[in-house]
């Protein structure tokens, strides 16, 4: 006999049994939804938002706002610099190059006069000197690079000497600080000219 099915006999007892009108059930009207028997809860009034009416700013408020947090973020990107800035041996890096005169501050400068030195309405012998002041140049910012980059690496190894830091990037990272003008430079220098690094 299987476990859960009726037995035929219950079938037939079942279908021929009466429905006497007491067991109908009473007709509820369309969407009538049965009481629950108690009061739905109230939501509380903790951790709720101030109902108070914020007061909206005008134009020139909002203006003057985001040029405020404009102003803020400014300086402290000033102060602090960006995500590529963050670590221990970028900081070194910046005071290397902060500490010493670097040709690239004067590479723009020259570059500058070259450019208006080998106009073509110049006398040749200017031309000629503009052209061998951009090689001096050229050639002075790449023995500066190295030195600057040979300094960092001696330094890093001896105080960061389990670094992840590729030196590459570490390289680059100074000789681009070294040809940005020391007052555009951002973080600010920390180190004066000739201080200890």
């Amino acid at each position: 006999m299987p476990l859960f099915r009726r037995k035929a006999t219950d079938l037939l007892d079942e279908s021929t049994k009466s429905v006497t009108p007491e067991e109908e059930p009473a007709a509820a009207p369309r969407g009538y939804t049965p009481a629950k028997g108690r009061e739905t809860p109230k939501r509380p009034s903790i951790g709720r938002r101030p109902t108070t009416v914020v007061k909206s700013l005008s134009k020139e408020e909002r203006r003057a706002e985001r040029r405020r947090l404009r102003a803020e973020s400014a300086a402290e990107f000033r102060r602090e610099g960006g995500p590529r800035d963050r670590g221990p041996e970028r900081l070194l890096a910046r005071n290397v190059v902060d500490s010493r005169r670097t040709v690239g501050t004067w590479f723009f400068g020259g570059a500058l006069i070259v450019l208006l030195g080998s106009n073509q309405a110049m006398p040749p012998e200017v031309r000629l000197g503009s052209n061998i002041l951009w090689v001096v140049l050229a050639i002075a910012l790449i023995i500066d690079s190295v030195l600057i980059s040979r300094k960092i690496k001696k330094l890093v190894r001896e105080r960061f000497p389990n670094t992840g830091q590729r030196m590459g990037s570490l390289y680059l990272y100074a000789i681009m600080r070294s040809i940005t003008f020391r007052r555009m430079r951002a973080p600010v220098p920390r180190v004066a000219i000739g201080d200890p690094v």
